[in-house]
């Protein structure tokens, strides 16, 4: 969706985003940039990590939102903003009006996350809950605004937000003024597009890559299409980056100053997740983690010096919980495993004995004896084991066969 204005189809500029930077100091901090051994040796170059996931209301939508806001008429401000988002957006617009004395109603669907709606409300916004899907969500903001006079504030298909955003770019060549390769995700596409802009001023020779979650990659459709081209219900963990169509501000951009997009699967994000929660001590959640993921999947297809860019840590504690269940699965280190047994005194100690022996780990067990598909004198065992890697789990199910056990799939 576009604005389809001249004001909001203009080209975003070198200036614009250093405008931005000026406007934006002491509103929003130069998140830190973290070096990552365990990715370095990995690639065989140095990786250096873009903290965006420590900013301000915990992503690096605050800049976008500020800018847009501020340049608001006095009369545009009087009516108020209004804003659709499950989360990342929703606070940046509730904590740039509150800075800046706006009224701003935010609608979220019913199902966000509550720590995302509490956060919202603390940040000082009017929330309102609508919908199931960000679509509906989407909706009712712009149904609001066309009844009310309030300004719709898009998340990533305006100049404005472009060149807020594209203040991490300025941050990351000050920080790293020897980059090569600079990784960051991809939704709507505001983000890349501002470091675009920023990075390919200043330092055209710097590779760009964007990412995209394999269930909603909207912007490789689009790029061959030569235009933006929606995929149908995008699926992925990553909220973060689970749009379904490029904003037409932002794919001009990209289309021209993007080297490459990628495509990385939900494995590979939980992954990457996990690897910055252990190895970087960083809580990012699945849409930050996306550029760690393509690190992950093609470690040789990246120049160093390489910064990837955390561009959020808003996870849903819930979320978080089976994310890292779900990458500990992916890496062989949690196994779940359903077998058939006699019901007999004793016959589920045997069976954690022979686990024991190979060194399986038990997290749950579950026990069932009343089930029309179970025999008189049969009982289901489902087991959630802590593993050691993918041949530590073949040497539980090796060891299970041995002792007799068939494993259900």
């Amino acid at each position: 969706m576009s604005y389809g204005t001249t004001d909001s189809l203009r080209s975003v500029t070198l200036d614009d985003v250093r405008g931005a930077q000026k406007m934006l100091s002491g509103v929003a901090r130069v998140t830190a940039m973290e070096g990552s051994r365990h990715l370095s040796q990995l690639i065989g170059a140095p990786v250096h990590l873009k903290c965006e996931n420590l900013q301000r209301t915990g992503s690096f939508k605050l800049r976008g939102a500020y800018i847009r806001i501020a340049g608001l008429l006095p009369e545009e401000r009087a009516a108020g903003v209004v804003a659709a988002s499950a989360g990342n957006h929703a606070q940046g617009v509730a904590l740039a009006s509150s800075l800046l004395g706006v009224h701003a109603t935010v609608f979220m669907p019913k199902g966000a996350p509550l720590p995302k709606i509490s956060a919202t409300r603390d940040y000082g916004a009017e929330v309102r809950l609508h919908g199931q899907v960000v679509d509906e969500t989407l909706a009712a903001a712009q149904e609001y605004a066309a009844e009310t006079g309030a300004v719709f504030i898009h998340p990533f298909d305006h100049p404005d937000v472009i060149a807020g955003q594209g203040t991490v770019g300025l941050e990351i060549l000050e920080q790293c003024p020897e980059v090569r390769t600079i990784v960051v995700g991809i939704g709507g596409g505001g983000l890349a597009a501002g470091i675009a802009v920023a990075v390919k001023a200043l330092r055209p020779n710097v590779r760009i890559v964007g990412v995209q979650a394999e269930g909603a990659a909207a912007y490789p459709l689009s790029l061959a299409a030569g235009r933006p081209t929606p995929v149908r219900n995008p699926a992925t963990m990553a909220d973060g980056i689970k749009v379904g169509l490029p904003g037409l501000v932002p794919f001009g951009i990209v289309r021209e100053l993007v080297d490459e997009v990628r495509t990385v699967s939900e494995d590979q994000l939980s992954a990457a997740l996990l690897l910055c929660l252990e190895r970087a001590k960083l809580v990012v959640e699945p849409a930050g983690a996306s550029p760690v993921a393509a690190l992950l999947g093609e470690p040789g297809a990246f120049p160093g010096p390489v910064v990837a860019v955390l561009s959020g840590g808003n996870v849903d504690p819930v979320l978080l919980q089976r994310v890292l269940r779900h990458g500990m699965a992916a890496q062989g280190r949690y196994l779940a495993v359903r077998l058939r047994l006699t019901d007999r005194p004793g016959a589920l100690a045997t069976l954690l004995g022979v686990l024991s022996a190979v060194d399986a780990n038990v997290l749950d067990v579950s026990h069932v004896r009343t089930d029309p598909r179970l025999g008189l004198a049969e009982a289901e065992v489902e087991l959630h084991l802590e593993t050691k890697g993918p041949v530590h789990c073949a040497e539980v199910g090796q060891a299970l066969r041995e002792a007799g056990y068939t494993v259900i799939d």
